[in-house]
C-alpha cells in the first residue's frame, strides 16, 4: 500500500456505495461529484486495488471493495455511536436518527410516535427512508427500520409498533356501490373494478380474504395500479368511485365514520399481526435508544 488512506476518504467510498452512485453521494454530502471521483479515484491508487466497477448508469462495488466496506463499515458506525453517547452525556440527545419504513406507516403510525419523539428530544434530527423492500439497513446507513413480518437476521432484535393486530379492508365509495352493486361472496370481486397496489418488484399485491376457516386469494378487475410507494394517496381515487381498494381498517376508520367510503365483505376480513421496529442489537445510539423507549411508552411496552 502506497499511503494510509484517509478516514474521510473512505467515508465518500461508503457513501457511494450507500447512495448507489457519485451524483446522489455529493448530494448528500453536499460536494459535486467531480470531487467525489477524484476522491475514490485517489484512495484506489492509495490502496492499489479497484473499489468500484463504474458505468453510465450505475457504480457498484468490486469483490476487494465490498469486502473493505464490509469491514469498515461497523467501524465507523461504532465511532459514530462513541461520539453520540459523548455529546449525549449530559443529559440531553442530539444527533440524527434514519429510519427505513414502508410507506403503509407513514400515514398514521409514524405522526403520533415522532409527534412526541420530537417533543422530548427536539435537538434530534429524523429522517424517513420509505421503501417497501426488505432492506438491509446497516448498508442502507439507518438506524432502524420498520417492517410487517420480516424475517430478521440474528444480530437484530425487535419490538412492536403502533397496533398489535392490523384488519385488510376492502372499501369502496357509496356511488361506486350503487352503480355496480354491493359484493356478496368474495367470487363475486373478479366482477368488480379494484384499486390494487404494485410492489417496486412488478408484483402485485394480492388481496387475501378468509372464507370457511381457509385463507383465500381474489383477483379483481384492476381499474387502476398504484406504486406502492405511492400508498397513502390510494384512498383518494376509492373515494372519488374509481373502484374497490383493499387497505388497512385503520385508514379507512375515518372515511367509514364519515360515509365517504363502506365496508366491502366485511366478515371476510383477515387480520395480520402489526409493524415492528428492528434495530442491530449493538450500536445503538443516544437518538435510537430515545426512539425506542418512546415507541415503548406509547405502547404500552415499559418494562
Amino acid at each position: 500500500m502506497k499511503n494510509s488512506p484517509s478516514p474521510d476518504h473512505l467515508k465518500i467510498f461508503l457513501a457511494v456505495l450507500d447512495s448507489g452512485g457519485f451524483r446522489a453521494a455529493a448530494q448528500r454530502l453536499g460536494t459535486v461529484p467531480s470531487r467525489i471521483s477524484t476522491t475514490i479515484s485517489r484512495l484506489e491508487a492509495d490502496l492499489g486495488v479497484p473499489l468500484l466497477l463504474r458505468s453510465t448508469r450505475s457504480v457498484r462495488a468490486t469483490e476487494q471493495g465490498q469486502r473493505l466496506a464490509d469491514q469498515i463499515r461497523p467501524l465507523f458506525q461504532g465511532m459514530d455511536t462513541a461520539v453520540s453517547e459523548a455529546a449525549n452525556s449530559m443529559g440531553t440527545v442530539r444527533g440524527r436518527l434514519s429510519l427505513n419504513v414502508p410507506g403503509a406507516v407513514v400515514p398514521d403510525i409514524l405522526p403520533p410516535l415522532l409527534a412526541e419523539y420530537r417533543r422530548l428530544h427536539p435537538e434530534v434530527e429524523v429522517e424517513i427512508v420509505v421503501d417497501n423492500d426488505r432492506v438491509d439497513i446497516i448498508a442502507a446507513g439507518c438506524d432502524a427500520g420498520i417492517r410487517y413480518g420480516a424475517h430478521l437476521d440474528k444480530d437484530m432484535v425487535s419490538i412492536p409498533i403502533g397496533p398489535r393486530l392490523q384488519q385488510l379492508a376492502l372499501a369502496a365509495s357509496p356511488a361506486y356501490v350503487q352503480a355496480n352493486g354491493m359484493p356478496q361472496a368474495p367470487d363475486d370481486l373478479t366482477r368488480h373494478a379494484g384499486i390494487r397496489y404494485r410492489l417496486n418488484g412488478g408484483t402485485l399485491l394480492a388481496w387475501r380474504l378468509r372464507q370457511d376457516a381457509q385463507f383465500i386469494t381474489v383477483e379483481p378487475l384492476s381499474a387502476l395500479v398504484i406504486s406502492v410507494n405511492a400508498v397513502s394517496g390510494g384512498l383518494a381515487y376509492a373515494r372519488a368511485g374509481l373502484g374497490i381498494i383493499g387497505a388497512f381498517r385503520n385508514w379507512c376508520d375515518a372515511d367509514f365514520k364519515a360515509g365517504t367510503l363502506v365496508p366491502i365483505l366485511e366478515p371476510f376480513w383477515v387480520t395480520l399481526d402489526g409493524p415492528r421496529l428492528y434495530y442491530p442489537s449493538r450500536f445503538a445510539g443516544a437518538p435510537l435508544r430515545a426512539f425506542i423507549d418512546t415507541c415503548q411508552r406509547l405502547s404500552g411496552l415499559d418494562r
